[in-house]
Formats: structure tokens, sequence, C-alpha cells
């Protein structure tokens, strides 16, 4: 999902959970018939009431969603044309990082941006290109994990974040 998809994805997420517009208002902390202009596209929905979603359905379509509005499109898309089921996003993330090591072996990365010319240089984009392509797909592996053995996508961010301050990546 890209900019303007929080609508569709709050909709599938509210159909797959058997939601109803008056519960989903509850969870975002506005009257329900707001849950229902925001499902048509009729009304934008605020960051405080894309955070509560997000939150109460702790769904990874949505969170993609939800951060695709905030970031204006710089953020993983959700990918609603492709199968994914997770086998077939675990395949297709394997192909995606071996296309990004393939890629990694040719581009001069170590080279600085005013030592490079223009065939380096789209040596290095291809590679960054790869590297976007593999992060999309590990992130819809990660959401069709989450999905199908009911982990959390919120819980899972948490950790790795926690995870990360411990190794002291992050202050």
């Amino acid at each position: 999902m890209a900019i303007g998809q929080f609508p569709e994805a709050l909709r599938e997420v509210m159909q797959r959970k058997g939601d109803t517009l008056a519960n989903a208002g509850r969870a975002a902390h506005v009257d329900g018939s707001q849950i229902g202009k925001i499902v048509k596209g009729t009304r934008k929905a605020s960051r405080p009431v894309m955070k509560a979603a997000v939150e109460h359905y702790d769904d990874g379509q949505l969170f993609l969603a939800a951060a695709a509005e905030v970031t204006g499109g710089a953020f993983t898309p959700w990918l609603d044309n492709v199968d994914l089921h997770r086998a077939s996003v675990l395949f297709k993330s394997l192909e995606e990082i071996q296309e990004v090591r393939d890629a990694s072996s040719i581009a001069p990365i170590s080279k600085t941006n005013a030592q490079i010319n223009e065939t380096e240089r789209q040596q290095i984009k291809r590679l960054l290109m790869e590297t976007v392509e593999a992060i999309t797909a590990l992130t819809h592996l990660a959401a069709a994990i989450c999905k199908e053995y009911s982990f959390s996508w919120l819980a899972t961010w948490k950790e790795h974040r926690a995870e990360l301050k411990s190794k002291k990546y992050l202050k």
C-alpha cells in the first residue's frame, strides 16, 4: 500500500477481523461514522487515529499503510497483487537477497561519491534498488509470519528495537 492506501488497509483488516465501524471507532477514539468516512476515502485519517488503529489491530499491512501515509510514501509499500503465502514470500525474499549479494559484488561501495564515475554510480544505484526490493520482500515475509503464526507485529518490532539497543546500535 502506498500513499492514500490507509483507508483500504483499514477496511480490509476490519473485514478480516469481522469488526464494525462502531468497534473500530471505539478503538481509534472516534465515532464510528468517522471510521466510515475514512474507509470510504472521504476523510483523511489523522495521525492519532492511525496510531490507535494500528495498535488495536496489530496488523502488518495496516502498519505499512500508516507508515506510507505519514512518510509520504517513503516506506515499504504493501504488495496487493502478488502471492503473499509465507512460503512464496520466503522464496522471493531469498531471491531478492541473492540479487543484493550479486549487486554488492560489483558496486564499488568503498569509494566516496567524489571518487566514482557514472558507470560506478549506476552500479551503486543498482545495489540500492536491489536493497530496497529485498527490504520489501523481507518486510512482507515478517508480516506473513506474524499473520500465520499469530505473532504481534508491534511486539516483534519492540523486541527488535530492544535488541538493537542492548547491542548499543541505538542510544
